[in-house]
């Protein structure tokens, strides 16, 4: 028989998380306490939180048949929250946790959550962030929600504000990538009949694999702005043209390259994998701009320009037109959107 929550305590559930935590070297005081202490060398602490939510950023059950484990949503957690440290320039110190679950909850569910959460944090490269404590409660639906702390090691932080005209536009990891992943698990094609092609997509889907170096190294380079691609390229290049001041223009070219390797993907699903490119979330990989005589770093890959804002034209032209003929007036992932 299957051991639930509702079967365990509060501190009976705790002692099955707790050994299963990533143990840090930033933090000074784990779970135990009221409260946990970080380390902050630096004398600034930079923190983000992020919520998800049954239905809503995960189902249990795919229309596929694919069960979204423990271990997935666990990772995801992680991933996504170091994502945005990672945009900083910073680097992942400690993570707090907060779970609300139903109390049919499996117990081994919530057990793969906390391995998922240690091991994203292991594999991704952030050794030195700690899962330093958290909360927990009961509700009707799953909520994870995690914050995470982040320094800078004496960069400054590079923000979304900093672009300037004549800047390379560049991004570093994945587009389109858990878009495919996505359709993939909302589709009827079952996941025992996926090529590695198809696989490799779901899978980034259930576990991002932001590139956590290239923030810090993109800071050391000169970046003059800096974002978390986690709503799809088109929306968040307008949340970093608006930050500026400025207009970016896509080069449909390059971005042509990132869908072709998509062609698998969209010919099962009879999708454009362009529209993935634009408007697909949840890579987690950087939009960055850098000066114009720059060498971008390891890794990124110039997509575009930025220019001069003017009020006559969209913030985001891709090939110098107005992108929404080629989304269907789609623009990216919107919580609230109905």
């Amino acid at each position: 028989m299957t051991l639930t929550v509702d079967q365990l305590s509060e501190s009976g559930l705790l002692a099955r998380i707790f050994p299963r935590l990533n143990a840090g070297s930033s933090t000074l005081l784990g779970p135990g306490d009221d409260c946990a202490i970080i380390a902050a060398p630096d004398g600034r602490t930079v923190i983000s939180i992020d919520t998800q939510v049954q239905d809503k950023d995960f189902r249990l059950i795919w229309p596929n048949g694919y069960a979204t484990t423990g271990f997935d949503v666990g990772w995801k957690a992680a991933a996504q929250n170091l994502s945005d440290i990672n945009a900083m320039g910073a680097y992942g110190t400690a993570m707090v946790v907060s779970l609300t679950l139903p109390g049919t909850t499996p117990v081994c569910w919530v057990e793969a959550l906390a391995d998922g959460l240690s091991a994203a944090i292991v594999a991704l490269g952030a050794q030195e962030c700690s899962v330093a404590g958290g909360d927990l409660s009961g509700g009707s639906e799953l909520v994870v929600t995690v914050a995470v702390t982040g320094s800078l090691q004496g960069r400054e932080p590079v923000l979304r504000s900093g672009a300037q005209p004549g800047d390379q536009l560049a991004v570093c990891g994945n587009l389109g990538v858990a878009a495919a992943g996505w359709a993939l698990q909302e589709s009827l094609l079952a996941p025992e009949k996926y090529s590695p092609s198809l696989q490799e997509a779901a899978d980034l889907f259930n576990r991002p694999r932001p590139p956590l170096e290239a923030g810090p190294a993109a800071a050391n380079a000169g970046a003059t702005s800096m974002m978390d691609i986690s709503d799809g390229l088109l929306r968040d290049s307008g949340r970093l043209a608006a930050a500026s001041g400025t207009r970016l223009d896509l080069d449909g070219v390059v971005l042509q390259k990132y869908a072709q390797k998509l062609t698998e993907c969209a010919q099962a699903l009879a999708a454009d994998p362009l529209k993935w490119v634009l408007t697909g979330g949840e890579d987690h990989g950087l939009l960055s701009t850098f000066p114009p005589s720059a060498a971008l770093p390891a890794g990124f890959i110039r997509i575009g320009s930025v220019l001069s804002e003017d009020a006559n034209q969209p913030a985001v032209t891709l090939g110098g037109r107005n992108f929404r003929s080629a989304v269907d007036g789609a623009v990216g992932w919107d919580h609230f959107a109905v």
